[in-house]
């Protein structure tokens, strides 16, 4: 592999950190963002149940604010109880704006890097094709000069591509997870306000 790296020259090392960085991002959201963690489906109706033994208090508050992000929202609603359906509903939707913000962290960058990878990799090319015009001399072409420019060129391609499809793969998936997990939230929410306003039973 070091062997590659060398021969690929020093246009490859921005792609490199590029990778690795996709690669925390990528271990990172998969492991921030699994259901049990921020939608636990158990959780509103253990909330509802303690509800309406204890009613709502600040110890329940602060419980469901650490627990996880479904619980921030579901705490918000709960501290305006005694407001109108409206007002609750705007504190939820003002909690999951917060909370939305957090689920997107780091997409951003991972978005950049599938888009810009394949740049990185031309831009490699480009240094590749440079060494290969350069490899003429009066007397002829240098064979050594000319077969490194020729993998520069092709190694930094492949690493881009090679970076960038990965990154745009997940990029999409935690986008649509994002979206799912979303829902799911609002669903919930949803369901508290119309349970403490009377509106349904569970």
């Amino acid at each position: 592999m070091f062997s590659i790296i060398q021969a690929a020259g020093w246009p490859i090392w921005p792609i490199i950190l590029a990778s690795i960085i996709a690669v925390g991002i990528i271990g990172e959201r998969l492991w921030s963002l699994r259901i049990d963690k921020v939608s636990p489906r158990d959780l509103l109706p253990k909330v509802l149940q303690e509800f309406r033994r204890t009613g709502a208090r600040t110890e329940m508050f602060t419980r469901l604010q650490e627990h996880s992000p479904l619980g921030s929202v579901l705490a918000a609603g709960l501290k305006n109880i005694d407001s109108s359906r409206e007002v609750m509903k705007e504190s939820i939707e003002e909690a999951g704006r917060v909370v939305v913000h957090e689920l997107e962290r780091y997409l951003t960058t991972l978005g950049t890097i599938a888009s810009l990878s394949p740049l990185m990799g031309l831009f490699g090319t480009l240094i590749g094709m440079i060494d290969i015009f350069g490899a003429g001399t009066p007397t002829g072409s240098d064979p050594v000069q000319l077969a490194h420019g020729i993998s520069v060129a092709l190694y930094n391609a492949a690493f881009g591509i090679l970076v960038a499809i990965p990154s745009m793969i997940f990029y999409r998936h935690f986008r649509a997870k994002v979206d799912a997990l979303v829902l799911e939230m609002e669903l919930q929410a949803l369901k508290l306000v119309e349970v403490v306003h009377g509106e349904r039973r569970v």
